[in-house]
């Protein structure tokens, strides 16, 4: 006899178990092919997922950085600052 199951579909149309599963699904197609052959996309979507409260937070910050001042600093208090930019680094590779 038939049976009635609950499931959900992310947003390529394919069918998923649990929810979790699902969005899954959708960031590993938001990502797209990652590593050799794509291998990696399922992990690299699964650890967004577990990592999800630091990643919002993450943007929560980029978001408020980017309606203040930058803060100025003075060079003449000694000492280094290394300042790294990610987003540069990813444009030369």
């Amino acid at each position: 006899m038939a049976k009635s199951i609950e499931a959900y579909v992310d947003n390529r149309g394919h069918l998923h178990m649990t929810p979790k599963s699902a969005v899954i699904g959708d960031i590993a197609a938001a990502l797209g092919r990652v590593g050799d052959e794509g291998g990696l996309t399922e992990g690299v979507a699964r650890l967004i997922l577990e990592k999800r409260a630091e990643i919002e937070q993450a943007f929560a910050d980029l978001d408020t950085m980017d309606e203040r001042e930058p803060v100025r600093i003075d060079h003449s208090e000694g000492g280094t600052i290394e300042v790294f930019d990610l987003e540069d680094r990813r444009k030369q590779g």
